[in-house]
């Protein structure tokens, strides 16, 4: 595996890749690296030539500076796990090789229109411009004809998707299913802060999700939502929120709709924030 830490060197290796007619797979990361991570590397490796990961966490799109300051850093065993993967490429930059003009500069505005009102967006106020401004950074230092991210992260995919098409970056996104632990927690590198108590309990989010989706045609919204909050509330989370909503674009609902929906939530755990979703096929 070759590492670059400047978009130059970066860019040099990779046109020689593409000069060849190579397929260039994508996969961004903040590092702290899981079995989700690696799920991904090895999905890019069966349809890519070469397949690039970055490690970066970036800091605009950090609402609270002390969840940046303890977001969890490993590169050393992250190395060995993307080795072990087959990853061809690691870039790793600095603050500085992405924010070259700072990072309290005006960056790029994105229209993301409702997509960034709701959900995460609502709480998280200016998180997705963050993702926008960093994800179009790295997609053009990668150039990647494929981009692969996990559908945890449900909302971001969508915001991602509608990024390119702002772009009109080329890159085909594809969305990759969520990996779990045995008892049902997503994997996620803020897993990793959970104490011993908080670990055993965290799995109520992904429980209490299933519980909205397997009732999802039976019992009205409002109950649905209400008695799953209370659930979470129960377990000892602080919930931000429970949602159904359309999986095409997170329209809000109220009610069942004949096409696919998904039930998303967000609740805290201590000072840990979890957030989870699951996809309710047609019926």
């Amino acid at each position: 595996m070759y590492l670059f830490k400047e978009i130059a060197r970066l860019q040099e290796a990779l046109e020689q890749e593409k000069t060849a007619g190579r397929r260039i797979g994508f996969v961004p990361t903040m590092g702290a690296l899981h079995e989700g991570h690696i799920s991904l590397i090895r999905t890019a490796r069966s349809v890519s030539d070469i397949v690039v990961c970055s490690i970066f966490v970036n800091p605009t799109q950090f609402n609270d500076p002390k969840d940046f300051e303890l977001y969890p850093v490993t590169i050393k065993e992250d190395i060995l796990k993307l080795t072990g993967a087959g990853t061809d490429i690691l870039f790793l930059p600095s603050v500085n090789e992405m924010y070259p003009e700072g990072v309290n500069a005006k960056h790029r505005y994105y229209d993301f229109g409702y997509l960034e009102t709701v959900l995460e967006g609502a709480y998280r106020p200016n998180h997705f411009q963050g993702v926008g401004v960093i994800v179009h950074k790295l997609l053009e230092a990668v150039q990647p004809d494929d981009l692969f991210m996990g559908q945890k992260d449900y909302q971001q995919c969508m915001i991602i998707k509608r990024l390119l098409e702002l772009t009109a970056i080329p890159s085909k996104l594809h969305i990759c299913p969520t990996l779990r632990e045995e008892d049902g927690l997503a994997m996620s590198s803020r897993n990793m802060r959970l104490d011993p108590r908080a670990r055993q309990i965290a799995a109520q989010i992904s429980q209490t999700l299933r519980y909205v989706k397997q009732n999802v045609r039976s019992i009205p919204f409002p109950d649905l939502k209400q008695n799953a909050a209370k659930q979470l509330q129960n377990a000892g989370y602080q919930v931000d929120y429970i949602e159904i909503a359309n999986a095409d674009d997170l329209a809000l609902l109220n009610e069942p709709v004949a096409g696919e929906m998904v039930a998303l939530a967000a609740a805290k755990l201590g000072e840990i924030r979890l957030i989870d979703n699951m996809i309710i096929a047609k019926p």
